[in-house]
């Protein structure tokens, strides 16, 4: 059987706290296609290409490389993401004191 390894790429995500702050942030990263969960939950569905899919409360709403939005189970997450920092431009090599980039 052939294997392969998940190849590394960076994707924006927020944790859903069931609170206005971290609804606020996943609506920060795009027109995210969703709709009201079940009445009196802390759950809303996120309409994927696989169907609508519900987003529950510590669940990260991930945007993937092509632009779509999904939920993704809090274990699951920890497996397999990992926080990655932002470089500063001269970190990058965009100017600074010892870039070659003139």
């Amino acid at each position: 059987m052939a294997k392969f390894r998940k190849r590394p790429v960076v994707i924006e995500a927020e944790q859903w706290m069931a609170t206005q702050a971290s609804w606020d942030a996943i609506m920060a990263m795009g027109t995210v296609p969703w709709k009201p969960g079940p009445i009196g939950g802390d759950s809303f569905l996120i309409h994927t290409l696989e169907g609508d899919h519900l987003a529950s409360q510590g669940d990260w709403i991930i945007k993937g490389v092509n632009g779509e939005f999904y939920p993704c189970k809090p274990d699951i997450f920890e497996k397999t993401y990992e926080a990655v920092e932002e470089l500063t431009p001269t970190a990058r090599g965009e100017g600074g004191f010892g870039s070659t980039g003139r």
